[in-house]
């Protein structure tokens, strides 16, 4: 495996371990989903991305969800594939910004049509129908054009029409303010996902329960901000009213997208070199005990 599908399996692996609030990790599982589901769907898909020089970012998500399909029984990682597929072609770039806004800008109606595919093996929660580029039917446009028309209501989607600019200016600084804050990788992870749900309100959770409750789920985690987490038991008092709050209604208001951007942010300071390995930071971001 190259770097590319190591950095890729790397990236999902940290995401899930850490214990970010209202998502699954290494202590807690849902009823039909577990944490080691997500460990093998990050290794299912590891040689789908270290093969992204030579495959389509459609062929890339439809063969990484088959292959999830085949190490877990639930959707683990739709998004997830989404948004690493282009950057993991323009991983094989010069530069991986210019090269993201160059592979989305290549996208053909071929690749529309292994994300339709993907999606309907993956048989994602909440989706309903839409009257143009409906996934239950056969795509006319090219992915980009498609996830433009689902760019207003879907964060993912918005990054294939704008160029991933979130995840690049809003993410990857958060994701570095996060470890510099709490000096640690889990830390990082936590802080770069309570920053996602607290500008955005989470696209999974809306599709769900509605933009009432993630727009809650939004004001909830900048109170954890704003208490101070890491530092301080106002903080962490605020970051466990947010875990239960999230968990009460099942895995329904589980913070998916937020998760799934976390990922992505990974994966490019992993290229970078943001992040080194061995990773300059201590894992544990010090929970109370």
């Amino acid at each position: 495996m190259n770097s590319i599908g190591f950095h890729s399996q790397l990236a999902c692996i940290w995401e899930a371990t850490a214990r970010k609030p209202g998502n699954v990790h290494r202590y807690v599982d849902f009823a039909d989903t577990g944490y080691l589901d997500f460990v093998t769907s990050a290794a299912a898909i590891a040689p789908v991305f270290a093969a992204a020089s030579v495959h389509s970012v459609g062929h890339m998500v439809h063969e990484a969800m088959r292959l999830t399909r085949q190490a877990a029984s639930t959707n683990t990682n739709l998004g997830i594939l989404l948004l690493l597929a282009p950057l993991a072609k323009a991983a094989t770039l010069a530069d991986i910004r210019s090269g993201v806004v160059r592979v989305l800008s290549d996208l053909t109606v071929e690749d529309s049509k292994g994300v339709f595919a993907a999606i309907r093996l993956a048989r994602p929660g909440g989706l309903g129908r839409v009257v143009e580029q409906d996934i239950h039917d056969e795509p006319t446009l090219p992915l980009r054009r498609v996830m433009a028309l689902a760019a207003d209501r879907d964060l993912i989607a918005r990054q294939y029409a704008n160029g991933y600019g979130d995840v690049f200016d809003e993410g990857l600084p958060a994701l570095c303010r996060g470890l510099d804050k709490t000096k640690s990788m889990e830390g990082g992870i936590i802080a770069c996902h309570l920053e996602w749900m607290a500008r955005h309100p989470d696209s999974l959770i809306a599709r769900k329960h509605g933009l009432a409750d993630a727009e809650e789920a939004a004001r909830r985690a900048r109170l954890v901000l704003e208490a101070g987490w890491p530092h301080g038991p106002q903080g962490w008092n605020a970051l466990a009213d947010l875990d239960a709050w999230l968990r009460t209604a099942g895995h329904g208001r589980n913070p998916g997208t937020s998760a799934d951007l976390v990922t992505a942010c990974l994966f490019i300071a992993l290229r970078e070199g943001t992040i080194r390995l061995p990773p300059q930071y201590p894992w544990s971001a010090g929970f109370p005990s």
